[in-house]
């Protein structure tokens, strides 16, 4: 009972481990950047978290404003900021939305964050219009995440300070002119309604029509809101009672300005909210065009040298700006790419010992540097790792000079950098794969090899030794024919052997890739007749003739190689045909090919042999008796050296009986001085 007992304890602590285990892999962690000077505490924080709970890292920006409504100071700050939650490991992310809350919540459904970390000011709200806080409303929208706020006493951050604000207040001159050339098309439109008899609420829709159109073509939003006042007081002007004068006779007119003023108010905030919702969709479109293409170019891409090439071309039409990519060769970093983008520009700035050094520095931290950054920043480049996994498969160089890259663009081209290494990455798995699966095809055809070998050797050495020894011991006592039949006995064991081990020779040089090939055009007649001085003693009891025609043919072939060829097929037709059966060896010309051709009349070989024949170690019949068979390295042979040359072999039943064998080979010609 007490063994069971402590038993049921260690399951039990075993379980709560692994299940703490899991909890941890499962854990994810995202902080949400800003342009705060204090969000490098916030973001410092959400790393050591991540890291005591071994979870995923996630920083998350959300873009709500135009990118020109952030001074340059707030822009610098952001980036800056970035690249700090880079530099501790997080994954940056960037989503676009008006609602912050919303937009973080949702970004963490879906990614499966259960633990936000934001950093909380104490600055007040600017009106009773702005709301409850961003962490009150993100608490009510997400009450199922672990939510941590980051306590901010020093920070004093606007997200538009007093003289960018001033600047996006302050419309241009082409605004100016808009409004004006708007606010007098609608008076004119006003006069000629008025003229024709309609209704002072008729004018009125006018002007509210045209406030509408002048939030839609212009850029600043302040110029909807002159375009709202500026339409009352024309209103009022010219179509009320005293004309020509700001007085009114009627005190009804008071509610109808008020009315028509917040109507001409909240038309021209919905249109320029409808508008930056326009543009940002737009971006997300963009964006996600980019990510679709790069995926669907990158899919059909068939090596590494494709994957760079389509990747550069990717990045330049995202920032239209020289580039130069080290591809990762043999763990380290190769020659470097140079692509360039339209126009005159020097790139060779990427052949500076400077610009190698930031690239070598890049791939052994796997962290940014160069241009823009705080390590190397006097280089004219941004350096950028491409990765996945913890792996390195090369190093992007941007040429960055003064002009750094805007979030958006760098969102996205974090993304493509991602694409492009999961390629590299898969790429790299399929090559490992196929040398593997390359690597155990060898063993197997060792491993038969040697099985299948070991029978067949043994019984020819066998018989020589027997016959060997017969003769030296009673070679006196042995009459003339016996010995005779000894020692032709010796003889064909040998031969045998011999063929055998040039078989092996040749099943060796192929595995090894090793086979070269001394190709010349050569004389089909003497290549044949070459072949028949080395084929099987027992042609004596088959009848076998050569056809060839008065041309003399030639044919592009490594000599050796097609004789061998030719002898495996005759022999093996010797072999598996009846004595007295007839073999015709023919030549000739076909389709601008030569081909040799082996017919026999013997049993023929059956249907569902002839897709195996040329198969390694195939026999027909694949039974081994205590005599010399073939070992099914013939065939097989014979097709690897005719499809070396460019050639194809195939068999086909004789008629009315046996079998035909015929490779093909490339035509030759001769120069008559040769």
């Amino acid at each position: 009972m007490i063994l069971w007992y402590n038993q049921w304890v260690n399951d039990k602590k075993e379980f709560s481990n692994i299940m703490e285990k899991q909890q941890g892999d499962s854990d994810h962690v995202l902080v949400c950047l800003s342009t705060s000077p204090s969000n490098k505490k916030t973001i410092e924080a959400a790393a050591r978290m991540a890291d005591a709970f071994g979870a995923k890292f996630t920083a998350l920006y959300v873009q709500r404003v135009e990118p020109d409504v952030l001074s340059d100071e707030n822009r610098i700050r952001l980036q800056n900021n970035i690249r700090f939650a880079e530099d501790n490991g997080a994954t940056i992310a960037t989503v676009v939305g008006d609602n912050v809350p919303f937009q973080i919540a949702e970004y963490a459904r879906i990614s499966g964050v259960n633990k936000i970390v934001i950093g909380r000011s104490n600055t007040r709200k600017y009106s009773f219009l702005s709301g409850a806080a961003l962490t009150e409303q993100l608490i009510a929208i997400a009450p199922n995440i672990d939510i941590y706020i980051i306590p901010d006493s020093s920070a004093d951050w606007k997200m538009i300070d007093a003289k960018h604000l001033t600047k996006m207040i302050r419309p241009s001159g082409r605004d100016i002119l808009l409004t004006v050339l708007l606010l007098a098309g609608v008076t004119l439109l006003g006069s000629l309604f008025r003229r024709l008899g309609f209704t002072e609420s008729n004018i009125i829709t006018v002007y509210i029509l045209g406030v509408l159109v002048n939030a839609i073509i212009t850029r600043s939003h302040f110029s909807s809101l002159i375009s709202s006042f500026c339409s009352v007081l024309l209103f009022n002007y010219f179509f009320t009672e005293p004309r020509l004068t700001f007085h009114a006779y009627e005190p009804g007119y008071t509610i109808t300005f008020a009315i028509m003023l917040l109507a001409a108010i909240l038309t021209g905030s919905l249109a320029n909210k409808l508008k930056d919702a326009a543009k940002q969709s737009a971006r997300a479109a963009y964006r996600t065009k980019v990510l679709f293409d790069t995926n669907q170019l990158l899919q059909k891409a068939q090596s590494d040298d494709e994957v760079i090439r389509i990747t550069a071309s990717q990045v330049m039409l995202l920032l239209d700006r020289d580039l130069v990519i080290y591809p990762v060769e043999n763990h380290a970093l190769g020659k470097g790419y140079i692509f360039r983008a339209e126009g005159e520009s020097d790139s060779t700035i990427f052949f500076e010992e400077r610009e190698n050094q930031v690239a070598e520095w890049v791939f052994a931290h796997q962290k940014r540097a160069g241009a823009t950054t705080d390590i190397f920043s006097d280089a004219r480049g941004l350096y950028l790792a491409i990765r996945i996994n913890g792996s390195v498969y090369g190093v992007m160089g941007i040429r960055v000079d003064k002009t750094p890259v805007g979030m958006f663009e760098y969102s996205i081209l974090m993304s493509i950098l991602g694409e492009c290494a999961l390629a590299l990455e898969n790429m790299k798995n399929a090559r490992e794969k196929e040398q593997a699966a390359l690597q155990a095809q060898k063993e197997k055809m060792r491993s038969n090899l040697l099985r299948t070998i070991s029978h067949d050797l043994r019984t020819p050495l066998t018989s020589i030794s027997g016959n060997a020894s017969n003769l030296c011991s009673h070679y006196e006592q042995l009459d003339a024919d016996t010995r005779q039949q000894m020692f032709m006995d010796i003889y064909d064991d040998a031969q045998w052997l011999i063929n055998l081990v040039e078989n092996l020779l040749s099943v060796t040089r192929i595995e090894n890739n090793s086979m070269e090939l001394n190709l010349s055009p050569q004389l089909v007649d003497d290549v044949i007749e070459e072949a028949l001085k080395h084929i099987d003693r027992n042609r004596t009891r088959h009848t076998i003739r050569v056809q060839q025609g008065d041309e003399m043919l030639f044919a592009i072939m490594d000599a050796k190689l097609i004789v061998q060829v030719i002898i495996n097929i005759v022999n093996n037709a010797i072999k598996y045909t009846q004595v007295g059966s007839e073999i015709v060896i023919t030549s000739g010309e076909r389709d601008d090919k030569i081909f040799i051709e082996v017919s026999d009349n013997g049993p023929g070989i059956r249907d569902e042999a002839k897709e195996h024949i040329f198969d390694m170690f195939y026999t027909v019949g694949k039974t081994v008796a205590d005599s010399k068979r073939s070992i099914g390295l013939g065939l097989a042979l014979c097709k690897t050296v005719v499809e070396a040359h460019g050639g194809c072999i195939m068999v086909k039943d004789n008629i009315p009986s046996g079998c035909v064998f015929t490779f093909y080979l490339q035509k030759g010609e001769i120069n008559i001085n040769e």
